[in-house]
């Protein structure tokens, strides 16, 4: 018997339709106010590169962005090495339906060699997730019951009212796969869109909003993500701006002991 694949490999799934060329399909159980959930889109992305058999190394950036939602169903995903040396690989990615491009994206890949290292980044100092209480996300939108989020700092509001005082933009919360899966590459480029539009934790309603652009960057490589396996991650996200129609967003995702995986920004659309 064939075992159920993880609904973030259903979601990610590519079938071949030519060279560097690929038929996917948008999943409902990623499904957003408007289309899939922007991070399931960005591992779309991240797979047609990390399933090619000339990428060189892992992926050190990941941009994606937004042009267009897209529509709930078929999708082609095209996707070209612009250029490539001993040690750094450059690609650019589209995905298109019914022959328009709806998200533009790019993809860096390295061989990393040993070196000096510095680490001056230091994660939160946070309890252990079993010890923080899963957020209750049923029956709200699709995207948010795959993943397990546990806020230690910062969680969403949203049967309060508006608050008159903005609130914090800052959250801290061990984030996990819904159901657990082992960390890898196309994970974590979901998993580090996983964070609430900022506005609405600030503002506390919600309203028409949407990611227009982000970037990923990735400080760990294939060996460091297996020694995770499928334990939760920490993430933290704040925002230094929200002005005319347009907010920041910067991420950062740590392992259980404290080592940087993945930091992040982007600019998200809002209006008034």
């Amino acid at each position: 018997m064939t075992a159920a694949l993880h609904p973030l490999d259903e979601a990610t799934a590519l079938t071949p339709i030519g060279e560097r060329r690929a038929l996917g399909r948008t999943n409902p159980l990623y499904r957003n106010m408007a289309g899939p959930f922007g991070g399931v889109t960005a591992a779309v992305l991240l797979r047609a590169v990390m399933d090619d058999p000339g990428r060189i190394g892992d992926p050190i950036a990941l941009t994606v962005n937004f042009c267009a939602a897209v529509a709930d169903g078929e999708f082609e995903v095209a996707w070209t090495e612009t250029r490539a040396g001993k040690t750094v690989q450059h690609w650019n990615v589209e995905l298109r339906q019914e022959g328009r491009i709806v998200t533009t994206g790019s993809v860096v890949c390295a061989v990393r060699r040993e070196t000096w290292t510095h680490r001056p980044g230091v994660a939160p100092a946070v309890p252990p997730p079993e010890e923080v209480p899963p957020a209750d996300t049923a029956g709200r939108l699709p995207w948010l019951e795959r993943f397990d989020f546990r806020y230690v700092e910062g969680p969403p509001r949203f049967e309060e009212p508006a608050p008159e005082t903005p609130r914090s933009p800052r959250s801290v919360i061990w984030l996990q796969d819904q159901p657990a899966r082992p960390l890898d590459f196309v994970a974590l480029a979901a998993i580090a869109d996983a964070f609430i539009v900022r506005i609405i934790q600030v503002r506390g309603r919600p309203g028409p909003m949407g990611t227009v652009t982000l970037t990923t960057y990735f400080h760990a490589g294939q060996a460091a993500l297996e020694e995770i396996g499928a334990a939760p991650v920490l993430g933290v996200a704040d925002s230094k701006i929200f002005h005319d129609n347009f907010q920041d967003q910067d991420i950062s995702l740590w392992t259980p002991d404290g080592r940087l995986l993945a930091t992040g920004v982007q600019m998200a659309w809002f209006r008034e």
